[in-house]
Order: structure tokens, then sequence, then C-alpha cells
């Protein structure tokens, strides 16, 4: 029996248990339900769930809307975690998506079939958009790691130290009115980079780490523009 057979067997007896009559492999389909004048089942077995499985799946939608993917049921939190987003996956394609449970053949449909539209999320579009809008040019090429990445954040800490660097230690405020950083203050306070150090009450000064800093990733001089 091979490894998608052992599959059948729970799934035909799950579907069996919804009122449906179920064969296997009728024609390109593994596992086909009838029920009365409802659109049939289709449901495709696999070990485990691949780009194939979704090719497999789309295809069957020309037949009908009502799709299945099987696989079986994983535990642990990296399958929990790529279970999570392959179920925003065929939801986004209108597929339904089922598990089984290997030691006692538990069915567990997580996805239906369906049309989806998703959720807009207001709050990050707006992150992003304030994101775009403050970071100065394009310092950062599109695909590149996340470690050392230009934000508009390390663009203010940038121009802080550049400052810092000309002007020697100096007070919060007085660095935000002359670099145009509003929150130069809390950047230097917060220290993310190790750039800055406190020489004593509301006094920064610059880091060796920071003069590093000036030199692998360039001084930063002019203001954000409103």
């Amino acid at each position: 029996m091979t490894p998608e057979e052992e599959l059948y067997a729970p799934v035909k007896a799950f579907l069996e248990g919804q009122g449906y009559e179920v064969k296997g492999e009728i024609g390109a389909v593994d596992v086909m339900a009838v029920r009365g004048d409802d659109l049939p089942v289709l449901v495709e077995l696999k070990t485990r769930f691949s780009l194939g499985l979704l090719h497999q799946g789309i295809a069957r939608q020309s037949v009908s809307d009502a799709v299945y993917l099987a696989v079986p049921h994983k535990s642990g939190r990296r399958a929990y975690a790529a279970m999570r987003d392959n179920c925003t996956l065929c939801r986004r394609l209108g597929l339904g998506l089922m598990t089984v449970r290997q030691r006692d053949g538990y069915v567990d449909v997580l996805v239906d079939p369906g049309p989806y539209k998703p959720r807009k999320s207001k709050v990050r579009l707006q992150r992003l958009l304030r994101e775009f809008q403050r970071r100065v040019g394009d310092p950062t090429k599109g695909g590149s790691t996340r470690v050392g990445l230009i934000t508009s954040y390390r663009q203010d800490a940038l121009r802080i130290a550049t400052h810092l660097a000309d002007h020697g230690p100096a007070k919060g405020a007085d660095v935000a009115r002359a670099t145009g950083v509003p929150n130069a203050t809390r950047i230097m306070a917060d220290d993310h980079y190790g750039w800055f150090e406190r020489i004593r009450i509301g006094v920064y000064a610059l880091t060796p780490n920071g003069s590093e800093a000036l030199v692998q990733y360039g001084r930063l001089e002019f203001p954000v523009s409103d």
C-alpha cells in the first residue's frame, strides 16, 4: 500500500459519514464523492503539501468547485506555522484542505472551498506608506537581507551620527533642530545600534561604533522632507 493509499480509507470514511457515496481513482481524480444533486467533492491525496499538489487541485476546479487537498497531519511548531500559511494559500485559491491523523485516521477539515477576499489591513498599509515617505532616496535594493537594511529609522540615526561627528556632544533638542529628526533624543536614548552614549543628563555623544557606522553606511546630512 502506498502512502497515498493509506490516506484513502480515512477520507472515504469521513465523506461517507457526511452521506456521500465515495469511489477512488475516477479518471485522474484520487477521490470522488457524490451526494444527490450536490456538487461532486473531489479530493487529491498527497503525503506532503507541495506546489504539485496545488497544481492538481487547481486542475480539478475545472470539473467542480468542491475540491479538497488531503495531507497527513504533522505536529510541532514548524509544522503548525507551515500549515497556517498553507491554509491561507488554499483560501486564496478557493481550495479546501484537510489533514489525516495517521495513528487513528482522524480527518480535520481546515479549509472549505469557496471564494476568498482577503481583509485589507489599513494599519499595515499606513505603516508601509510612512516608511516609504520617510525613506530618503532608494538606499536598499529589493531582495536584500534584513541585516543592515537602510530603513528610515537607520537614516535618522545616521543623520544624528553625522551631526555629532561634526559638532561633538550635544543636547537632544539641539540635535533635533539641526538634523530635522524630531525624535532625535529618543533615538539616542534607546541606542538600538550602539552608536550613541549619554555623557550627562540630556547630552549625547558618538561612540566608536557610531563612527564606524558612518564609514560603513556613509554620512547623511540633509533633513527628511515633510
